[in-house]
């Protein structure tokens, strides 16, 4: 809790009403709750006044708590007295009737009440100042010389059972009646304040008993006279001695039984004669209330946690599923151990054991799952923001001090409470909830319609929740946990399946089959929902696909997770495979084909098509997005059979970076082994790409201003290559994307201005026109060399391929320099942080590591650049790299013309608009006649609707 906030407002609250935010000498300067400076008067006889001047005008509010309710009902056969009392009090006095005190308050315009708890009895009356002197006059008359003849007792007496009969009708009432009379078998607690059934029918024959009782329990030491609004401290002082001062105090104290330890778990079913929604109520055995033990505190923030409308049950049981009307929470402040109580009101009797076992899980969590730090600072924010809030007119201010005072007759005891909450921390909660929710202190009372049947019947068991969370479950799922103080928490599910796999003839399942989980809804939740459910967490879902490995991704906020990691747990887990679902992602996803890659998107169109033409009849050779005659043919009953046999437990591994609760990981492992365990993983047995023989190319012909050109070759080097760390740092400095260091790139764009860029790869990099760094998670066995070459000029088209091919043989002929050498491996050894400077991409770069069977990236690589030599990389490069043996595509209007004049072998000089250097004039009239050496059955033009198709 933020303390200074707190403060703040109650400065700001206090300075609108106009009343001094300083209260009684012994409070702790700025961590009061309770804003109002009060005056305290202890007189001889042991009664208490408290005057709280609240700047309100006008208006007193008058309260008088009693220490007396059906706790202290000691003796049997007479529970309900304390409640009776309450009714009684407004019988008349010796001194004035029931009719003319109800007709004095009506004169006066007050406003007047009360009600009784387990614990205390509470009079409370509103009135103008003006009628201060009468009101008192009128109270003390009552609290000191009621009276009332046998006939009135007995006619209340009738009203008290009248009262009980109309409760009765309230299934919730019932409920709690059963719930305490199973919870308690010593405490007065076990019955309600109404008492139980048989005592209130005898109540009319305890005429003699009604006045002991009176004797005992409303006397001055067992009373506090609370007084705000617009009252002077003195003046209420004086009317007080005037009116109070020599009532007599009493000797009485009960001997309150004490409750032996619960016994359960325990069970009952009410079986409603009437037709009724169902309900479940399961309660524990919690702690008594205290300023200074954490333990009741503590409870104050569970109930938040667990059972309020922003609490994962509530989202599951009203949101979701919708099996419930409400989901409640009943944790009182009690001066001995009471009940702790969560309730479901349900549609159906059929969802009642699931619902009792939800509500027992959701206790069961705080067992076995710290609470988040930022989630326990908002509540208790929440809190105590809550009760100020509240402090609204004079009754507001005055009622908020009554169960203290009932409780300590202390006004300082609602501070100290509240400064506990300071004090809770996750451990705290988790130590709380472990020593209360446990089998033997659970009642749990259903009701419903008549009987229900058996196997919906029963208590269930906390502790079956808790053991079968603890356990090593025997899950396959693998786990990687970067550990980061981040409350954003990054979510990685990688399955070791992608478009490698599918069946030529379903090219493209995988790829649907994902969007389906990922842009599709779960069966306790349509898609609809879930984007309505996202849009306050700032948050979404995706998938990434690739040939060897798919990856789920998502970030939330902590105070999120679980009711996040719920909703995606149920898409990957429970799918919908609902066929609207089904027919708009396959809609969109050959959209993304036909619109947002073939129409849209020249470069990536080019890049794409290279790597179908340089993995011809390998199962890399289909766009991981699929084909769209393919997509067109596959059904639900295809992708759930893809689903079936590909998305397993062994092919699993989850990735999580972030500040996660503790014992999160192994909830994930939990909750994913309800997947089947499918084989053992083990890396695809890949055939090698076809050999190229010279240069082929294939020229798509769309209509479009300018030329895309991408041109490559399979190399045998990934990651786990002991070459990679040398390909890596030429390809860098060759061409390193986006940058405009490199080679490649001041060539072509900086010295010629043909393009934008140009660069080069030895992984695989899609989208990088939006990109500046890789995505991880495209880690793949068999990788390919390629030169990205920006759209230029349809009329430089040649030139560009002829430009690129030199620098590259150029590049192998030569080798780099020393200087570039160094330059280049500084960049990198720094560089490699920026690939991974978030715990999103450390995680993506970590679980690729794992892929390629290598230690941590960043440290690997970095120790691999700092060992690295001139004559390793140039040899490296003389290795891997050539120009005379790749495939090549152009994307352009005139492919039959760029096709000409390719296959002419003619020159094809390039013209400027502006003058360059003689240097690279010269050089020019090299490249225009570069060597590209090609025949005629290597050139092939594809009309753009005929690719992916």
């Amino acid at each position: 809790m933020n303390v200074s906030r707190c403060l703040v407002w109650a400065l700001v609250f206090s300075l609108f009403l106009g009343v001094s935010t300083l209260q009684a000498d012994d409070h702790e300067e700025g961590t009061a709750i309770f804003p109002y400076k009060y005056h305290l008067k202890d007189f001889d006889n042991g009664l208490r006044v408290i005057v709280i001047p609240t700047g309100i005008p006008n208006l007193v509010s008058l309260q008088i708590p009693v220490q007396t309710g059906s706790r202290n009902e000691v003796e049997p056969g007479k529970s309900g007295f304390a409640h009776f009392f309450e009714h009684m009090m407004f019988r008349g006095s010796e001194n004035i009737s029931s009719e003319e005190y109800n007709a004095t308050l009506k004169n006066i315009g007050a406003d007047q009440n009360a009600y009784t708890t387990d614990d205390f009895t509470n009079y409370h009356i509103t009135f103008s100042k003006d009628d201060l002197d009468t009101v008192m006059r009128l109270e003390a008359d009552r609290f000191r010389y009621l009276s009332y003849p046998e006939a009135d007792f007995k006619t209340e007496a009738r009203a008290i059972l009248g009262e009980y009969n109309k409760n009765s009708a309230n299934p919730i009432m019932k409920i709690l009646e059963r719930q305490r009379d199973l919870a308690f078998s010593n405490h007065t607690y076990r019955h309600t304040t109404m008492g139980f059934l048989k005592d209130i029918k005898d109540m009319p024959n305890q005429f003699e008993y009604s006045r002991e009782f009176f004797k005992r329990y409303y006397r001055p030491e067992k009373i506090v006279i609370v007084l705000a609004g617009d009252v002077d401290p003195e003046g209420a002082f004086g009317l007080v001695e005037k009116y109070w001062g020599d009532w007599e105090r009493g000797t009485y104290e009960s001997d309150i039984p004490t409750e032996p330890a619960p016994t359960g778990p325990k069970y009952e079913h009410i079986a409603w004669p009437a037709p009724t929604l169902p309900m479940v109520a399961v309660g524990f055995r919690g702690p008594a209330v205290s300023e200074t033990e954490l333990d009741m505190a503590a409870m104050d923030i569970i109930a938040e946690i667990a059972f309020s409308s922003s609490s994962p049950l509530y989202q599951k049981l009203v949101l979701k599923e919708q099996k419930a009307n409400s989901v409640q929470n009943y944790f009182p402040n009690r001066i001995d151990p009471y009940l702790v109580t969560a309730f479901a009101q349900l549609k159906s009797a059929d969802d009642i054991a699931a619902a009792r076992d939800d509500i027992l899980a959701a206790f069961a969590n705080l067992r076995t799952e710290k609470v988040a730090e930022q989630r326990l600072n908002e509540i208790k924010d929440n809190l105590k923001y809550s009760f100020a809030m509240g402090l609204t007119s004079s009754n507001d201010i005055a009622s908020a001090l009554v169960p203290w005072l009932a409780l300590t007759r202390d006004p300082e005891s609602i501070n100290r409470y509240y400064r506990l909450y300071d004090q809770i921390t996750p451990d705290v909660v988790h130590r709380v909830a472990n020593t209360y929710f446990v089998d033997h202190g659970l009642v749990v009372v259903t009701v419903a319609q008549g009987e229900i049947a058996e196997d919906l019947q029963g208590h269930g068991s906390i502790e079956g929740i808790v053991t079968k969370s603890k356990e090593t479950v025997d899950s396959k799922v693998k786990t990687h946990l970067i550990e980061s103080p981040s409350p954003v928490l990054n979510f990685r599910f990688m399955f070791h399946t992608g478009a490698a796999v599918q069946k030529p003839e379903h090219a493209g399942i995988a790829a649907l089959t994902t969007a389906m989980i990922a842009n599709g809804g779960s069966k306790t939740l349509d898609y609809s929902a879930i984007q309505k459910a996202f849009f306050p967490m700032a948050t979404g879902f995706g998938v990434q696909v690739d040939k060897e490995m798919t990856v789920f991704r998502g970030s939330i906020h902590q105070d999120n997770l679980d009711t996040y990691y719920t909703i995606i747990k149920d898409q990957m887990l429970q799918p919908a495979w609902d066929e609207d679902d089904f027919e708009r992602v396959k809609n969109q996803l050959k959209s993304s084909i036909t619109i947002n890659l073939r129409s849209n998107n020249d470069e990536e169109l080019g890049k794409e098509v290279l790597y179908e033409f340089i993995y011809q009849g390998h199962p890399y050779g289909t766009l991981n997005a699929g084909h769209i005659s393919k997509i067109d043919k596959l059904t639900l009953a295809d992708l759930k059979a893809f689903y079936a046999e590909h998305f397993t437990q062994n092919n699993l591994t989850v990735g999580m970076a972030g500040n996660f609760p503790e014992g999160f990981a192994d909830r994930v492992k939990r909750d994913f082994a309800a997947l089947p365990e499918g084989k053992p993983a083990a890396k695809m047995e890949l055939p090698a790409p076809k050999t190229i023989d010279g240069l082929h190319v294939q020229i798509v012909e769309k209509e479009t201003r300018a030329t895309a050109l991408s041109m490559g070759f399979p190399i045998e080097v990934n990651r786990s290559h002991p070459d990679f760390a040398a390909l890596w740092l030429a390809r860098s400095y060759f061409g390193e994307h986006r940058s405009t260091n490199s080679y490649l790139f001041q060539r072509m764009r900086e010295l010629r201005g043909m393009n934008y860029g140009d660069y080069a790869y030895i992984e695989y990099f899609p989208n990088g026109m939006f990109l500046t760094q890789p995505n991880p998670n495209y880690a793949r066995q068999q990788q390919i060399f390629q030169i990205w070459v920006r759209p230029v000029p349809p009329e430089q088209a040649a030139f560009a391929l002829r430009i690129a091919k030199y620098e590259l043989d150029k590049l192998v002929k030569d080798g780099m320099s020393k200087k570039d050498f160094e330059a280049t491996r500084n960049f990198l050894i720094k560089f490699v942080n920026v690939l991974t400077g978030s715990d999103n991409r450390r995680l993506g770069y970590a679980m690729d590591s794992e892929f390629y069977g290598m230690k941590d990236f960043n440290q690997s690589m970095v120790a691999a650049l700092k060992k690295l030599k001139l004559k390793d990389v140039n040899r490296a490069i003389k290795k891997h790299l050539q120009g005379d043996n790749m495939k090549i595509v152009f994307i352009t209007k005139d492919a039959q013309g760029l096709a000409d004049q390719l296959l002419s072998g003619e020159p094809t000089p390039i013209q400027y608009g502006s003058e360059k250097p003689a240097e690279i004039l010269e050089e020019d009239k090299i490249i225009e006649k570069y060597p590209i050496k090609l025949s005629k059955e290597n050139v092939e033009i594809i009309p753009v609707d005929k690719v992916f198709n």
